[in-house]
């Protein structure tokens, strides 16, 4: 008799959600709310520039000159927290990606501009060198092969990252893949009695086609491709030895990325790091809904949402979406 009640109850699951407050009882782990968003910005060196971008509709390549302006509504609006991309389209791009880090470049003006005008937003730096070479690559690779040299990458990388810290912003965060940049950055930063700046980690980061857009937008001329170096999108093992590496070597918070197509990997750092976990819905997943919906095959607003739902419930602490200015008005509504 027990057994047969067991089997009963088990199988009735609509008193549990047939009321709007019980559905959201239901949902209280994966809330949207303002403060878990951070809108990536593709800052230029054209200073008065408010460009749409062809490949990321409703987003815009943007000039130190126009940035306050630009962002001013949305932080009325609740926004909290930046990464800010450089387009350098004036700049000599060479092998070492010696633009990154200039003082009147576009990010580090940015870094400035912001923490002048807005002194609550949280400001954090891509650090990478594929938009500053003239190779595309995210280190610094080795001719005839092209086979990147790790350790002058990492180097390097270093060397932006603590120039970025310099400039004021709030969180440093490299998305080449090097081995070893973690620990190298966190090293640098704490040497310059940088312990206040954040280091995000894009550590499970795969070698995906979902990056398209995003190229585009930043105006790389990639020369080859990326496999050696970002994750095969099979290598689930791989990805836990990432993540577990670059948590041990200082991240902060730990990034995966792609999002929608990676739930498990993000369920997997979940579960094996203690950081909070942030993920980015790149380029290519906010192009998918958004031509979806402008094709009428789907509605915006829901499928936006289902989607960073979806990423919030496989274990997402912290959501990058090109989906954050339409984000900070339907959350009020």
């Amino acid at each position: 008799m027990k057994n047969s009640f067991s089997r009963r109850f088990a199988s009735t699951l609509h008193s549990a959600y047939n009321h709007p407050l019980l559905r959201d009882w239901q949902s209280a782990r994966c809330n949207l709310r303002k403060e878990q968003l951070i809108f990536p910005i593709f800052v230029t060196d054209h200073e008065q520039a408010l460009e749409p971008i062809t490949a990321l509709p409703g987003n815009f390549h943007v000039g130190v000159g126009r940035l306050s302006s630009y962002l001013e509504p949305l932080v009325k609006k609740g926004l909290r927290s930046v990464l800010l991309f450089g387009v350098p389209t004036n700049a000599a791009k060479d092998e070492h990606g010696t633009p990154a880090n200039d003082a009147n470049g576009p990010v580090i003006r940015a870094v400035k501009e912001l923490r002048r005008t807005f002194p609550d937003l949280y400001v954090a730096c891509d650090v990478c060198l594929c938009a500053y070479t003239s190779h595309g690559h995210c280190g610094i690779p080795e001719p005839p092969s092209m086979k990147l040299n790790n350790r002058a990458s990492v180097a390097r990388l270093t060397e932006v990252a603590l120039s970025y810290a310099e400039a004021g912003c709030h969180m440093v965060a490299p998305s080449d893949m090097m081995d070893g940049r973690i620990g190298s950055i966190k090293e640098a930063l704490l040497a310059a009695g940088r312990d206040d700046v954040a280091l995000m980690s894009y550590a499970a980061k795969f070698a995906s086609v979902f990056y398209g857009p995003f190229r585009s937008a930043c105006s790389t001329s990639l020369k080859g491709n990326r496999k050696d170096y970002q994750l095969p999108p099979a290598s689930e093992g791989l990805a836990k030895q990432a993540l577990l590496r670059d948590a041990a070597e200082g991240a902060d918070v730990i990034m995966v990325k792609p999002g929608l197509p990676y739930l498990d990997i993000v369920r997997l750092a979940r579960e094996v790091v203690a950081t909070p976990i942030a993920v980015y819905q790149v380029s290519g997943e906010f192009a998918m809904i958004h031509y979806a919906a402008a094709a009428g095959a789907l509605e915006l607003r829901p499928a936006v949402e289902e989607s960073l739902l979806c990423l919030r419930r496989a274990g997402a602490d912290v959501i990058i979406t090109y989906f954050t200015p339409l984000l900070l008005d339907w959350i009020d509504h």
